[in-house]
């Protein structure tokens, strides 16, 4: 963008946001190609637990078949894929995010399966890894990351669901302060059916928001039956039910009051993760596409031979390409930041370091939240589509796929509700000087005015470096226009900050696509597909982000010369040169076709 060196340091570690400050290729971002043979590692162990012990046995999986699942947990902990995040002195292995990533993306093969294994090492036990005691780590850790124990999380309620502060469930303390006594229920709880322990979140006296360690058989704590869902039928999903359940004083988790943070930092991580896993799921769909459309004739020939299932298979590996870039990239800022921090792993240091770096890029995780579930939704539509009526049976795997991914837009917060999260949360950062948004906006705005475009200097991909900077122009024009109209009344424009949160999505899908190519180019060359990949993207994501940004400014701007003077300077934003898509598609779509699966994997 104009003058970064004015808004940004980049040689400091780039703030939550950032992508918006320095142009693209100026940070070197985390990308498959530096992941470490131990990382590497990790990633094949969790790959083969997948294919040999839960997809061989999806059939039983689906069918609720509870303890094999906690069998399949057990092997899991045997194998410490249980324990990345947890300290070595509760014996976990200790290793960094992404690391972490890896090995939930390995397992996101089957949706219940995935599901259930996100409950176990994430939500349902990082609570006690970075709030917990010493007491409260020694007593759970061990036995969650063997499986001998199964975890859940418990935030949901009938009545606040998005609205986790909303909760109804009461903690009163007894007289004698030995217990919290709880009342009330908890809906949509993963793995309740066969869970030891619970992490519930109640208001002790009816406002404080807190966090407590229930386990399973406490007097006055029951569960309701079972869910019988749409997808992810393998995963159990029960209500939680209090009625005078008395849970000790100690298994307070963090501080009264203060279980919004808890709540909050571990979803954000939820979302990071999931993000992840849906980049894995568009692998996983395309590879099922490709293999049933290369048997599949008709008229003579397979159906990957025609234009409109090749430009389908096309789109699906540029969405790994700028996923994977969007995931390793947001991973390798926290395990950056944690580097930084000096902290040792397992040390209260560390833990409150951990919460820092995710609170941090809340925006990032939020970004791969929606743009991850919204992918995958895309790619299992495409992917069921090329099947034709066979993928509307159950004995072809994308049938159960196409309904499993369902729920990702929406738990780990509705897409709704993490999509008033990305634009809010750059303006409450601006608003406490975090965050350099008014600066940045004069630029942009003066810049506009002026009619002065990004103009990226000579070398690779200069035309989607150029679209990646418009991208961050049509997002900070935009947002400016309506900090303008509405001043602190933004909160409340659902609409507005919607279609923002939809510019600022493709501005770092574009930004860290880009990135990615540009530090794997040798000799000043990207390799081919990777090259189409990011330029099939791009152009397309930068339609979609000018349509977002004149979507904003039309809701913002009700008069109607002014809306004109806007929508003729964000004109200026948009690059409607012409592109030869047909020919990136083929590009990629052959390779991809050879492979077999996603073509550019680096496993």
């Amino acid at each position: 963008m104009s003058n970064p060196a004015q808004i940004l340091d980049v040689s400091a570690l780039p703030p939550g946001g950032g992508f918006l400050l320095a142009p693209v290729g100026q940070e070197r971002i985390r990308t498959p190609d530096d992941f470490t043979e131990d990382q590497r590692a990790f990633f094949r162990t969790a790959e083969q637990f997948a294919e040999e012990r839960v997809l061989a046995n999806a059939a039983r999986i689906e069918k609720k078949d509870y303890p094999f699942v906690r069998q399949l947990l057990r092997e899991a902990g045997e194998l410490g894929l249980l324990g990345l995040d947890v300290p070595e002195a509760y014996g976990g292995l200790g290793q960094d995010e992404t690391s972490s990533m890896l090995v939930t993306e390995a397992m996101a093969r089957l949706g219940a399966w995935s599901v259930t294994f996100g409950a176990q090492v994430g939500i349902g036990s990082l609570p006690i890894v970075y709030f917990g005691t010493e007491a409260q780590k020694r007593r759970y850790l061990p036995k969650l990351v063997s499986g001998e124990w199964v975890a859940a999380y418990a935030l949901s309620e009938s009545s606040s669901g998005s609205d986790a502060l909303g909760a109804r469930t009461k903690a009163v303390l007894t007289p004698d302060r030995k217990h919290f006594v709880l009342n009330g229920s908890k809906q949509w709880i993963t793995n309740a059916g066969f869970a030891d322990v619970f992490i519930v979140f109640a208001k002790i006296d009816g406002d404080k928001f807190s966090a407590f360690i229930v386990e399973k058989g406490t007097p006055g704590f029951s569960l309701g039956a079972e869910e019988h869902k749409m997808g992810i039928r393998g995963s159990s999903t029960c209500p939680l039910i209090f009625e005078d359940a008395k849970i000790p004083a100690e298994n307070l988790l963090g501080e009264p009051g203060k279980g919004h943070r808890i709540a909050f930092n571990i979803l954000n991580i939820g979302r990071l993760k999931l993000g992840a896993g849906c980049v894995a799921g568009c692998r996983g769909v395309l590879q099922l596409a490709v293999e049933y459309g290369r048997d599949r004739r008709a008229f003579g020939q397979p159906i990957t031979g025609f234009g409109l299932v090749r430009e389908k298979l096309a789109r699906m590996a540029a969405l790994v390409y700028a996923g994977e870039a969007m995931s390793y990239r947001t991973t390798g800022l926290i395990d950056e930041r944690m580097a930084r921090s000096g902290a040792a792993h397992g040390t209260p240091a560390f833990d409150q370091a951990v919460i820092a770096a995710v609170e941090e890029y809340n925006i990032e995780a939020s970004i791969l939240k929606v743009w991850g579930s919204e992918a995958l939704s895309q790619a299992a539509d495409e992917a069921l589509q090329i099947h034709g009526g066979y993928g509307f049976v159950e004995e072809y795997a994308i049938e159960r796929v196409y309904r499993d991914n369902r729920v990702n837009r929406i738990f780990e917060g509705t897409n709704e509700i993490n999509r008033m999260l990305i634009p809010g949360t750059l303006l409450k950062r601006a608003a406490k000087g975090q965050f350099p948004l008014p600066q940045l906006a004069r630029t942009v705005g003066e810049a506009a005015a002026r009619g002065e475009l990004p103009r990226p200097g000579p070398g690779p991909l200069a035309r989607e470096r150029r679209l990646a900077e418009l991208n961050k122009h049509l997002m900070v024009y935009a947002l400016q226009a309506a900090v303008e109209t509405f001043g602190p009344a933004l909160s409340e424009k659902q609409e507005v900050l919607g279609a923002l949160a939809d510019v600022a999505i493709e501005a770092y899908a574009v930004d860290s696509a880009v990135a990615r190519a540009l530090q794997s180019a040798r000799d000043g060359r990207v390799e081919p597909v990777a090259e189409a990949c990011v330029k099939l993207y791009a152009v397309e994501a930068h339609e979609r982000a000018y349509a977002q940004a004149k979507r904003a400014l039309r809701a913002t701007v009700t008069d109607v010369a002014a809306c004109r003077e806007h929508l003729g300077r964000l004109r200026k934003l948009f690059d409607e040169d012409p592109a030869d898509l047909t020919a990136l598609r083929e590009i990629i779509v052959t390779k991809t076709l050879e492979a077999g699966k996603y073509p550019l994997g680096w496993a």
